[in-house]
């Protein structure tokens, strides 16, 4: 009998590619979203569906006491960085609340395992160190990283006082197919969309602040050896900077794009570089991000290009 998996936040673009990474594992899996941000199109037909917001802690619970997942891979969050300046009360209700939901539940029920998105862009701030360590500092420039960074300490207590292991994966800037090119979107979704429109674009700042841009299956595989080895924190990025420049003329050169991009002033709470050093998640979980940068965004304009198609 195969082993139970949820995934939250599984019709989104992350954990829709997680849920896929289980199956092909062989788990059984099941998926929590409430479609805010998530659509149906991406929910797998071979995986058990039950729309539930986190933040409801009795349908969390019922999810839970009817699926009995060994292993819980934890994505369902609000992500957009600028937002949470905006609103820091609302991320912490997501964030925090409905992950505390989501450890009171998997502790209720005996689970193995609860591995959790977490940010490396953020958590770290403007690092001290780069390539950042587990070790630098975690100084977050924004409620979006503070949340996240909270819910590390959350799952930290629940392995001391109840032997819950987690893994706390912290991720680079996650980009490939399924990435919303509106609202709470990474660079790469943005622009390829806005440049196959033939839309006009602007970088916010100077276009040299730097990123580590790691492939979503690259990021799929990580929660997979998460869900069999490993406890604790690990950077899960490619160990390579480049800037938002650099991304805007690569995906120029496999769209064709001829306008010129904008400039724009930098946005509030931006940190300037950051790139993970991801050796702990080699030695401990034996993973490695596998997809070159140009491959992985040919292969995110195609599926761009295929969706504004249809």
């Amino acid at each position: 009998m195969s082993e139970n998996a949820l995934v939250t936040g599984g019709a989104g673009f992350i954990g829709s590619h997680i849920v896929a990474a289980l199956l092909a594992a062989g788990y059984s899996v099941a998926v929590i979203d409430n479609l805010s941000t998530g659509k149906v199109e991406n929910l797998n037909p071979a995986a058990r569906f039950y729309r539930v917001d986190i933040r409801d802690a009795s349908a969390v619970a019922e999810v839970f006491e009817k699926e009995r997942p060994a292993v819980i891979s934890h994505q369902a969050a609000q992500a957009d960085v600028r937002a949470s300046v905006v609103d820091p009360a609302g991320y912490a209700q997501s964030n925090i609340i409905g992950t505390i939901n989501l450890l009171q539940a998997a502790k209720a029920n005996g689970a193995a395992k609860f591995i959790f998105a977490s940010t490396g862009g953020a958590v770290y701030g403007n690092p001290e160190e780069l390539p950042a360590t587990e070790r630098c500092p975690a100084r977050p420039l924004d409620p979006y990283g503070v949340s996240k960074l909270a819910c590390e300490f959350y799952m930290d207590t629940y392995l001391r006082n109840f032997g819950l292991n987690y893994c706390a994966l912290r991720y680079a800037n996650v980009y490939g197919p399924r990435q919303n090119g509106d609202g709470e979107a990474g660079v790469v979704a943005i622009f390829a969309k806005g440049m196959l429109e033939n839309r006009d674009l602007t970088i916010w700042g100077d276009g040299r602040q730097s990123r580590d841009f790691v492939y979503v299956e690259d990021v799929a595989a990580a929660n997979v050896a998460a869900a069999q080895v490993g406890s604790g924190i690990y950077n899960v990025g490619t160990g390579l900077p480049t800037d938002i420049q650099t991304i805007a003329r690569i995906l120029q050169q496999h769209i064709g794009y001829t306008k010129n991009i904008s400039m724009g002033p930098a946005k509030l709470g931006e940190v300037r570089h950051t790139y993970l050093d991801s050796h702990k998640a080699l030695r401990e979980l034996g993973w490695e991000a596998k997809m070159p940068l140009s491959e992985g965004l040919a292969r995110t304009v195609e599926s761009f290009r295929l969706k504004i198609a249809d």
